[in-house]
């Protein structure tokens, strides 16, 4: 690929289901260490993973309000003192704050942007390197994997006590769930997100996916396979 590949890595939230602790700054268990043998913190290994392909160019990466000490303290020392890694403070939503970053790597001359969780620190290089190639091929292009239990689309989702009901039976081998990092050609996942926020403002609406915003603005989006290890941490058990 001629052009060149940014990753954006996204840790603004605010970790709710976590009980208050900022999930991207846990640290991870004794076989996850950097190459001085440091342990790693769940952002630290994500942005690691990156760093760790050639491809990848600028890695810029989404920070609560005045929150880039922290999160620059959480990564290894070889990358956080790196000129390549840039923070931007993020937005009310996921999706303000990834365009806020898309914003900001416009100033760069880039050809492709790779958007990630920070709260997947299993990422391979692997995967990685798969969505560069096929996204230079196809425009956009996320990783998949298979749903265990059979989907179900409801009117809405029930909460304690509560009721829903349901309106469409989903077949399972159409059906897959969605995982980082995802893919775009830049700068149209750039517009796409502009045409975004323009709607949310309008209509009261909130995209919770970048494939979602692609498909909406722009058009089509290739899935590849996914990797059962690319976990996403949301609760504590699951940095078990």
């Amino acid at each position: 690929m001629g052009a060149s590949v940014a990753a954006l890595i996204t840790a603004a939230g605010s970790s709710s289901r976590m009980g208050g602790v900022k999930k991207e700054y846990c640290v991870l268990d004794s076989s996850c260490t950097d190459s001085e043998g440091n342990p790693l913190t769940v952002l630290g290994a994500a942005v690691l993973a990156f760093a760790s392909c050639s491809e990848i160019g600028p890695i810029v990466i989404t920070v609560p309000p005045e929150g880039e000490d922290a999160a620059r303290a959480s990564l290894p020392r070889s990358l956080a003192a790196q000129n390549r890694v840039s923070f931007t403070p993020g937005g009310r939503t996921r999706r303000e704050s990834v365009h806020k970053a898309l914003s900001f790597l416009e100033t760069l001359e880039i050809g492709y942007v790779l958007i990630h969780d920070g709260a997947r620190p299993w990422v391979s290089v692997t995967l990685i390197r798969q969505i560069i190639s096929v996204a230079a091929q196809r425009r956009a292009v996320i990783p998949l994997v298979r749903v265990i239990e059979t989907p179900k689309e409801v009117d809405r989702f029930p909460g304690p006590g509560e009721t829903g009901t349901i309106r469409r039976h989903l077949r399972r081998p159409e059906v897959g769930a969605a995982q980082t990092p995802q893919g775009f050609a830049f700068p149209d996942i750039l517009r796409a997100h502009e045409k975004a926020a323009l709607r949310e403002k309008a209509e009261g609406f909130e995209y919770t996916d970048d494939a979602e915003v692609w498909a909406d603005f722009i058009g089509p989006v290739a899935v590849i396979p996914g990797e059962p290890e690319n976990r996403k941490i949301t609760f504590k058990e699951d940095l078990l």
